[in-house]
């Protein structure tokens, strides 16, 4: 069992736009881990998700993400990094002119899988790992907001990623279907997987326990849930 960290920022500072929205980020976050990131709007959630998948650089301090330097990661190499981690949006971010299936076939195309029965059968594996095994032949807005969504986390576990980063990915959901995608994305952390997920539903913290970082004052610490 790998024993390295899939993520280790230490002393770490996010500027945009000259201001520091984190500072003083120290976080190590191991494999198998379900970890909320909490925090009001604008107090840097996104911010450490996209420095964490390579959209914002760090401005000061030392990073590693899957074994890859956040420091020495530019526009040029930032596909190296993203093959070894899922994104999961909360607008789902699905291309709407092509089917579930050829959502996912144009990720596997872009990192490097050849066409082929082994392509086939990983998109069939990812539809039917999020229960959209008979669904592959519908397009986007044919498809609820629940299967939306299930399909982009489809397409983050096409390359087997042992991180997910999901930014709000029940935002725009109800709450029945919220509780689905939240028991999707739990049962990934059981088959060993990380997932990192910004969040402002605090019954989620509740229903699928994990560590709680919480960001406030440009700083991120380690807090635990406050029930109600």
């Amino acid at each position: 069992m790998n024993e390295l960290p899939l993520v280790n920022i230490q002393e770490g500072e996010i500027t945009i736009a000259e201001h520091a929205v984190l500072q003083g980020i120290n976080l190590t976050i191991g494999a198998g881990e379900l970890v909320y990131l909490i925090g009001k709007t604008g107090s840097g959630k996104s911010s450490l998700l996209k420095c964490l998948y390579g959209e914002l650089s760090l401005s000061q301090g030392a990073g590693n993400v899957c074994g890859h330097n956040l420091k020495a990661i530019n526009r040029k190499n930032v596909h190296t990094l993203r093959r070894d981690l899922g994104i999961v949006f909360q607008d789902f971010a699905l291309l709407p002119d092509r089917t579930a299936h050829d959502n996912l076939d144009f990720v596997l195309g872009a990192t490097g899988w050849s066409k082929g029965n082994a392509r086939e059968n990983r998109i069939k594996a990812c539809l039917e790992a999020v229960g959209l095994g008979t669904k592959g032949y519908k397009m986007p807005h044919a498809l609820s907001g629940g299967e939306q969504q299930r399909l982009a986390i489809a397409r983050a576990l096409l390359n087997e990623p042992p991180l997910i980063v999901a930014d709000e990915p029940t935002g725009n959901l109800d709450p029945e279907t919220t509780n689905g995608i939240l028991q999707l994305l739990h049962e990934l952390v059981r088959k060993d997987r990380t997932v990192i997920m910004a969040t402002h539903d605090h019954k989620a913290l509740e229903a699928y326990p994990g560590r709680i970082l919480r960001c406030s004052a440009g700083r991120i610490e380690e807090t635990t849930p406050v029930i109600t």
